[in-house]
């Protein structure tokens, strides 16, 4: 994982740099801030919690008022599951987004409506010591059998930003189109303790953050 994120940064960071010296209105930006992260699943009771993202993206001109962005962002994502005693079991995600989006340019260089998919790659879900052994509200599961999900998931990105051609605030929606607990399905013996239920979630994520443009 350590050495895919490094090639990422690396690939995103010579794609921009190469960009810029174009300055035909290319903008590479860094940017940071606060995420919600709700899990939607029949499977278990879920409930958002707060996170953090922040990473390296590239605005580029395409055509008339159409731009693309694409880049990076890392993440610490966290939602809670309900535990047999109406507790709340709280689980981390950290892993890498990788963008490619189309931008309308609502207002140039000020307003924007950004959609496209996303590629995310997950680590394995966390959860603290104490919490392990905890078993999960309608489940014969232990808090932490359902911590390897899968590595791979896509997601679709819908925001809007404003501000200047500096600084920018921007509000985005991302949606996980395809099962992140697909992983588990693959033990039979998972399923077994889950009702004999497939798994299967989707995750769903508000964020806001701030963009500096260099």
């Amino acid at each position: 994982m350590n050495k895919l994120f490094t090639l990422i940064v690396l690939c995103c960071t010579t794609i921009s740099f190469a960009q810029y010296g174009r300055r035909d209105g290319n903008r590479i930006g860094l940017s940071a801030g606060i995420s919600q992260t709700s899990l939607f699943t029949n499977n278990f009771k879920s409930s958002p919690e707060i996170g953090f993202a922040g990473g390296l993206s590239v605005r580029g001109n395409y055509y008339n008022n159409w731009s693309m962005i694409y880049g990076m962002q890392f993440f610490s994502s966290n939602f809670n599951l309900q535990s047999t005693f109406d507790q709340k079991i709280k689980y981390n995600l950290e892993g890498v987004k990788v963008r490619l989006l189309l931008s309308y340019n609502v207002v140039e260089d000020h307003v924007s409506l950004d959609f496209g998919p996303v590629l995310q790659i997950n680590g394995k879900l966390k959860v603290s010591d104490s919490d392990k052994n905890k078993i999960l509200d309608g489940t014969l599961l232990r808090a932490e059998q359902i911590q390897d999900i899968s590595t791979f998931s896509g997601n679709f990105y819908l925001g809007v930003s404003a501000g200047s051609k500096v600084v920018r605030a921007v509000i985005f929606y991302e949606y996980g189109f395809t099962n992140i607990l697909n992983n588990l399905n693959s033990e039979d013996g998972l399923k077994v303790l889950n009702n004999g239920d497939k798994f299967k979630g989707n995750l769903g994520t508000i964020n806001g953050q701030i963009i500096f443009n260099l």
